[in-house]
């Protein structure tokens, strides 16, 4: 980012774009992007956490991509984003509904 005089808004600000236009106009033929999309259980990740998928996009919908091949590098790394989402939710939550 210092070569290119770039800030992380900057960087987070083309992220979304990229976002938008592959689920606004969708994925390339025969290719899949990562998404931030609700977890359907897929990965063994649990529903209703946002969580990064692989998606194909077509007509402003997405489809997550099953069945890929997970190392046990892989599954650790998820295992362990997992559990930050879900602290992270619980937390969100627990703002949001004070005991």
């Amino acid at each position: 980012m210092a070569k290119r005089k770039l800030s992380s808004a900057m960087s987070a600000a083309k992220a979304i774009v990229d976002h938008m236009k592959n689920w606004v106009y969708g994925t390339p033929e025969n290719e899949w992007v990562s998404m931030a999309v609700v977890s359907d259980g897929s990965y063994d990740i649990e529903a209703g956490l946002i969580y990064s998928y692989p998606v194909i996009c077509r007509n402003g919908d997405y489809e997550i991509v099953k069945g890929l091949s997970i190392s046990d590098f892989a599954r650790s790394k998820m295992t362990l984003t997992m559990q930050e989402l879900q602290s992270e939710k619980d937390i969100a939550l627990g703002i949001l509904n004070p005991k």
